[in-house]
């Protein structure tokens, strides 16, 4: 029977070939368009590690106090003096500390210029921590921390600049006038967004750092941080004439990430954290009561305070989608005057023996027929706005949509399904065609 359907279907479409070509054009654009915007939201808003992003977490520790903090939320950074107690506490698998700042790179090269290089500052568990893939070499020790070594860990576009990506281990490169050695040379590894550093960049889809140096000596050379920084009006001294000033202020500039590899692990740093919140209370540093939170990746990424996902892309996606929903109403029209202009054809064949249900079934094949038609014409104008994206849409983030099977396979879905949906009014006002009626109209 399924095979009769799709040939009755094929008939009909070849009957009505305008009312067909314009419910198949409405349905393809609505979808097409729905689809890359779908495709852009989806790339923005992704989970950027999904295989280990339960086990990261941010730890935050409120110490501005409920008269200064923001809706009874602890910062989203900590200050110098929480993120060493966190980072020496060693109560997680790993722990990194960050923040970002700018270099000046002197090349070898006397006829290549010095040029500023953003960069940032962690801990060495850094790169085990976020999986982060080398191509020659690898990370510092926590030996190389604690001795405030002068090394460096560079991506692969700084070493082709520097080195003609030739293996660079163990060569020096100067940065701020310092001396550093290579440790590591990264291979094309861009997390996007920087989940890891959103709060201390301005943009999370910019292009990922090209330096990585010891947290411990950026410290010790007094680098002030490129990222953000602000302070409570209850900091010591609001104006820090100097570094040590920053270092003893409650001012927030330094992100921190622990890795917590079971779920009891992580109630017990979430204890941790606030016996450390309370301890600070005891001590007179604190004058509230424990305010921390800890948020794995995607919590964290959710904070309304970063968005991170561009309000650009998620408006878009409405729109598109209420594009979709009006197509959906005026094929709904199509399709009730497609099939009601057939009342004659559905009156004979009732008064043949045909069931009403026989009748649903074969208006529902012919929407799904139509939908699959709808569906081809989507995938091709979903390719074409999949190229055009980088016009529409922030150049950094048309780079991250793709148009895989998953999104293929979607977009066929979607014409069918909004094609049956759009068709089920109509096959039910069809079904209740009275065969005696139309028999005397039409005998």
């Amino acid at each position: 029977m399924l095979t009769y359907y799709f040939d009755l279907a094929w008939r009909s479409c070849r009957r009505s070939k305008a009312l067909t070509a314009l419910v198949v054009l409405l349905m393809g654009c609505g979808v097409a368009t729905c689809m890359v915007s779908f495709a852009v939201f989806r790339a923005a808003a992704a989970d950027p590690i999904p295989w280990k992003s339960h086990q990261l977490f941010v730890p935050q520790v409120d110490s501005f106090g409920p008269a200064h903090n923001w809706q009874g939320e602890p910062p989203i950074l900590l200050s110098y003096t929480d993120a060493v107690a966190l980072l020496h506490a060693r109560q997680a698998r790993r722990q990194v500390l960050i923040y970002g700042g700018k270099w000046t790179v002197l090349p070898d090269d006397a006829r290549q210029q010095p040029f500023p290089q953003e960069g940032d500052a962690v801990s060495s568990d850094f790169f085990a921590m976020f999986d982060a893939r080398f191509r020659y070499g690898g990370g510092w020790s926590v030996h190389d921390d604690e001795q405030r070594a002068a090394v460096v860990v560079i991506s692969s576009t700084l070493n082709r600049k520097l080195f003609g990506g030739a293996d660079s281990v163990g060569r020096e490169i100067e940065l701020d006038a310092h001396a550093y050695r290579i440790v590591g040379v990264l291979d094309d590894w861009e997390p996007r967004p920087r989940f890891f550093d959103v709060s201390s960049t301005w943009y999370p889809f910019s292009r990922p750092r090209q330096l990585y140096l010891p947290f411990s000596r950026a410290i010790d050379l007094q680098k002030a941080t490129a990222g953000q920084f602000y302070c409570s009006t209850n900091t010591v001294d609001p104006d820090l004439p100097n570094w040590d000033s920053v270092l003893h202020s409650e001012c927030a500039w330094i992100a921190a990430w622990v890795e917590l590899p079971t779920h009891a692990d992580v109630g017990r740093y979430r204890d941790w954290l606030r016996n450390y919140a309370a301890e600070q209370q005891r001590l007179g540093r604190f004058g509230w009561a424990p305010n921390v939170r800890l948020s794995d990746v995607m919590q964290w990424l959710r904070q309304d305070s970063f968005n991170v996902v561009p309000k650009s892309s998620a408006l878009a996606l409405v729109v598109s989608v209420s594009f979709l929903l009006i197509c959906l109403v005026n094929v709904v029209g199509l399709m009730l005057a497609r099939f009601m202009r057939r009342a004659p054809e559905i009156g004979v064949r009732r008064a043949l023996g045909a069931s009403r249900g026989a009748i649903r079934r074969q208006f529902l094949v012919e929407a799904t027929a139509i939908g699959l038609a709808g569906g081809a014409l989507g995938l091709l104008l979903t390719a074409l706005g999949m190229a055009g994206i980088g016009k529409v849409f922030e150049p950094e983030i048309a780079k991250l949509a793709r148009l895989d099977t998953s999104l293929l396979l979607l977009t066929v879905l979607v014409a069918v399904a909004t094609s049956v949906i759009a068709a089920l009014y109509p096959t039910w006002r069809a079904a209740q065609v009275q065969p005696a009626w139309q028999l005397k109209v039409n005998g």
